[in-house]
């Protein structure tokens, strides 16, 4: 028989509660009573009724903080929470993290379903996110024309950036038309080239009124968008599906005009910091290069280049040697392999005939003389001593008799 204290007891049955994986986030529907709000403390203590049934419920001041309504006896709600046991009196109760009026319950466990959808599919993950530009050309603005947001995003950037252009996609922000009308406003600011940064949003409102911010196909065309997309919807305690999809969320739509731009007025001193920044880099690495330099001029390679490179020169001066040597062996070697040649070449060179008294008599074209030439013809004489040049005045032929044998 196991006989427990009653300390063991009340942990071991909430330890049995806490690892069902069932309560550990329940969405429970009931009507408050023994509502106990403690001032001080900001926490509320309560009971969720249902008939003649109820269960105790706590709502500490930093869940209760965020409620958009004032909760009452009597109200029919929707919250969601982690059911447990309160290890002290062993009672059971719910610990709140959320709470919303009952109407607003079907659509508040919409946005969390697909909310669980898109982060799974790593929609909202933070590596998709992409840096704002440090000094944007213009800033995109997709809100409704008549809206108090777009005038305080106007009013920031008229004194923050006033080189900067404005952009507006005018758009529909509530109701049945405003998710097609905001995904026209992106995709038309992410086309045009007048602005680098885009801002989506609209002031505060109730959950209804926000809800377009929470449609799948807005969601996704903010994350696809090729241009940074700022969220501002709502008030900063508001949360739309596009402020995880966007690549910032800022808490107001004034906020996002001051997170797309720089404040010119900061700018002058930021340039002199950079100005100081690069010039530290810059003598730092010129430190480095001397530094090297000093290295190297003290090297043995640079110290002694002579007598490093005397002897590749020797080597070098030996082979022109060489090289001049085998050239001159090699033409004293074809010259005598030639030389019978040369002597066979002038033995039976017309010119030594020349020598032997013979003359050689060629036409005005230069060549040789076998025919009669005609009277006033030009001939050239070729004579061992030289050449003479005459003009022929009459020519006789003379004709061999044959002698019969």
């Amino acid at each position: 028989m196991n006989i427990l204290s009653v300390s063991q007891l009340n942990r071991y049955v909430k330890s049995l509660l806490e690892s069902n994986p069932l309560l550990g986030e329940v969405y429970v529907r009931g009507e408050i009573s023994s509502l106990s709000a403690h001032t001080a403390s900001g926490h509320l203590y309560f009971s969720l009724k249902e008939g003649g049934v109820s269960v105790r419920a706590v709502m500490f001041r930093g869940h209760a903080s965020h409620l958009r309504f004032r909760p009452e006896n009597g109200l029919a709600v929707l919250v969601r929470g982690q059911a447990t046991l309160y290890e002290r009196d062993g009672a059971f109760q719910l610990y709140i993290s959320d709470m919303q009026l009952d109407g607003l319950g079907a659509m508040y466990a919409a946005y969390e379903k697909l909310k669980a959808r898109l982060s799974n599919e790593g929609l909202f993950n933070p590596e998709h996110k992409r840096p704002l530009p440090p000094l944007p050309t213009g800033v995109g603005v997709v809100t409704s024309k008549s809206g108090a947001a777009l005038q305080d995003i106007l009013k920031v950037l008229s004194w923050r950036y006033p080189i900067g252009r404005v952009v507006l996609a005018p758009a529909y922000v509530q109701g049945d038309k405003a998710a097609g009308s905001l995904i026209a406003g992106l995709q038309a600011l992410e086309a045009d080239p007048r602005c680098d940064v885009i801002i989506l949003g609209r002031g505060g409102g109730s959950m209804e009124d926000l809800w377009a911010f929470n449609e799948e196909a807005l969601v996704r065309a903010v994350a696809d968008c090729k241009k940074p997309v700022i969220s501002a919807v709502g008030h900063e305690t508001d949360f739309t599906l596009c402020d995880f999809a966007a690549d910032l969320r800022a808490p107001t739509p004034s906020a996002a005009a001051e997170l797309a731009t720089p404040d010119l007025s900061d700018l002058p001193e930021q340039l002199k910091a950079t100005q100081r920044r690069m010039a530290g880099l810059l003598n730092e690495r010129l430190r480095r290069y001397k530094t090297e330099l000093t290295r190297l001029a003290a090297s043995p390679a640079l110290r002694n280049g002579e007598g490093l490179t005397a002897p590749y020169r020797r080597q070098l001066q030996e082979s022109k040697l060489r090289l001049g040597r085998a050239y001159r062996e090699q033409i004293s070697q074809k010259r005598q392999a030639l030389l019978p040649q040369i002597v066979a070449l002038d033995m039976a060179s017309p010119l030594k005939t020349l020598a032997r008294g013979y003359t050689l008599t060629t036409d005005a074209q230069g060549r040789p003389l076998t025919g009669p030439p005609e009277a006033g013809e030009s001939l050239s004489t070729r004579y061992h001593w030289g050449t003479t040049l005459s003009i022929v005045s009459e020519s006789e032929v003379y004709h061999a008799e044959k002698t019969q044998l």
